[in-house]
């Protein structure tokens, strides 16, 4: 993954097999943790864990000296071996957990003629261990508990938001309402559904909608889009976004133009 850092205060990332663009107000605490992060480090793979033959979850070991200075909602850049220059081997994944002892998780799809995810599904084996810098980026939660939030994902664009949510309970952030809004074709490809079921039924606060596009899903099939068209507009409202570049296209679209959503108050990451 090639990192442009474009302003000071703002980052521009753009991935070559699908990651991440973001553009957000860097707060100082990030820019404070990451200034004197060790620029490379070694990670072992301890467990891989296959959803489908799309999906699978990979779990690496980071040496426990290490300050990995994690905020939820950031990635990890690996320099893997499936090239020769530097934007043909560097691969960036969001970390999926809360990095409870200097343990990553990942959530990783296979993308079809894609170099890293065929190393990844592949060619890793446990105990091997994998080069990597970070944790990085800007997609983290708002300093601002008052606002309430819908969290808009595709696919793998979940692993941020779980990190994030995950978060917010153990540490009792009050944010009034949460919202997770999760799209994907079928539902063998849900991702941490029993997690996010489980979640609803212990925090009033939160509520999860599943969209499926290729089969109905309770009662309704479709996107996205349909889902957080139909919640009530609430004022002080942040609506975050992770996935494909077509469905945050869209869904920026419909929000500040369809819905008078402020643009301040949409931000996004974007594989793709």
């Amino acid at each position: 993954m090639l990192i442009a850092e474009l302003l000071i205060f703002y980052s521009c990332i753009i991935d070559v097999e699908g990651i991440y663009t973001y553009k957000y107000l860097i707060p100082l605490q990030v820019q404070n943790k990451q200034k004197y992060m060790p620029r490379w480090n070694n990670a072992k793979v301890i467990d891989v864990q296959d959803w489908t033959k799309e999906h699978r979850r990979i779990f690496l070991e980071v040496d426990p000296n290490i300050d990995l200075a994690f905020v939820p909602g950031q990635f990890i850049t690996f320099d893997l071996p499936i090239g020769e220059k530097r934007l043909e081997r560097w691969r960036s994944y969001s970390i999926a957990n809360q990095l409870e002892n200097n343990i990553i998780e990942l959530c990783i799809v296979k993308v079809p003629n894609g170099r890293a995810s065929k190393y990844l599904f592949e060619h890793i084996n446990i105990g091997e261990e994998l080069v990597f810098k970070g944790p990085s980026g800007t997609f983290i939660l708002p300093q601002d508990h008052s606002l309430n939030l819908v969290l808009i994902c595709t696919g793998t664009g979940v692993a941020p938001f779980r990190s994030m949510i995950n978060h917010i309970f153990s540490t009792q952030i009050p944010f009034p309402k949460i919202d997770l809004i999760f799209g994907t074709k079928y539902k063998k490809s849900i991702l941490y559904k029993e997690e996010f079921d489980a979640l609803c039924s212990i925090h009033d606060n939160f509520n999860y909608h599943v969209a499926l596009s290729r089969e109905p899903y309770l009662g309704y099939q479709g996107y996205v889009h349909e889902l957080y068209e139909k919640l009530p507009t609430i004022e002080n409202t942040l609506y975050m976004l992770c996935g494909w570049q077509y469905m945050i296209d869209e869904a920026v679209q419909n929000l500040t133009q369809n819905q008078g959503i402020d643009r301040s108050k949409v931000v996004y990451e974007l594989y793709g």
